[in-house]
């Protein structure tokens, strides 16, 4: 008697085995499909953000506040940050590039949003420092130092305690010390919070321009919101430079 043997796709098991390796099959294609299609979809949102910006307008550059590059540019960014915000911390180094780069094309302009724990501190250093002229070296050296600022927090509090207050102060009054600022005169304005009233003005219109969170950005007056690439910036601002 001859034994013929059926070829293994043949059999019950052979042939259960080539429908789950099919299902398997079709299942990973379809997440690759869609996989690639978001990030073709948000590569493309993206792409179309940088070249046109449309929407409500809004008078986020109105008032006296700090700024930086061309006081008469064509281009105006205002930036509502939080020193303590780790979105604007990575954004940081990209605003100042291109501040550098586009020194006569854009003003830009700095308005407080402390909403993180213990910001509101971080936030009176740079008014503090601003009233003798230095802002923009602070504003450097909060975000360059970030990290170690914020390591200082208990991170089991909810809430900005004396002792985080007092830990932050002593490395603020380094900060400034290095800038060349009088520590003793930044002292007394932080121990009085003399600038308060004027961060509460930010906080109150950027609520009114409708901010939930930092960095919140106001190009020509149109809200842009989150942390920005670098190359994304550089669309919008050689398209409105045209």
């Amino acid at each position: 008697m001859i034994n013929i043997t059926k070829p293994f796709y043949k059999t019950w098991w052979g042939a259960g085995l080539a429908v789950i390796l099919t299902a398997i099959l079709i299942f990973i294609t379809a997440i690759g499909f869609y996989f690639f299609a978001s990030v073709k979809k948000s590569k493309l949102e993206i792409s179309q953000t940088g070249l046109k910006l449309s929407g409500q307008q809004y008078s986020a550059a109105d008032g006296d506040h700090y700024w930086l590059s061309a006081d008469k540019a064509k281009i105006t960014i205002v930036e509502f940050g939080d020193f303590a915000c780790s979105d604007c911390g990575n954004a940081f180094y990209t605003i100042r590039e291109i501040s550098l780069k586009y020194k006569d094309d854009v003003k830009l302009i700095w308005r407080d949003y402390p909403a993180q724990i213990c910001s509101d501190i971080l936030t009176l250093a740079g008014r503090c420092t601003g009233e003798q002229g230095l802002f923009w070296p602070m504003h450097d050296k909060l975000f360059q130092n970030q990290t170690a600022i914020i390591s200082l927090i208990n991170p089991n509090e909810n809430q900005c305690s004396n002792d985080d207050k007092i830990k932050i102060t002593e490395q603020l009054l380094i900060l400034a010390n290095q800038i060349g600022v009088d520590t003793a005169r930044f002292n007394d304005c932080l121990t009085k919070q003399k600038y308060l009233p004027q961060i509460q003005k930010d906080l109150a219109d950027g609520q009114t321009f409708g901010i939930t969170g930092t960095p919140t950005y106001f190009i020509n007056g149109y809200k842009i919101a989150g942390d920005i690439p670098y190359d994304v910036f550089i669309k919008i601002i050689e398209e409105l430079k045209k």
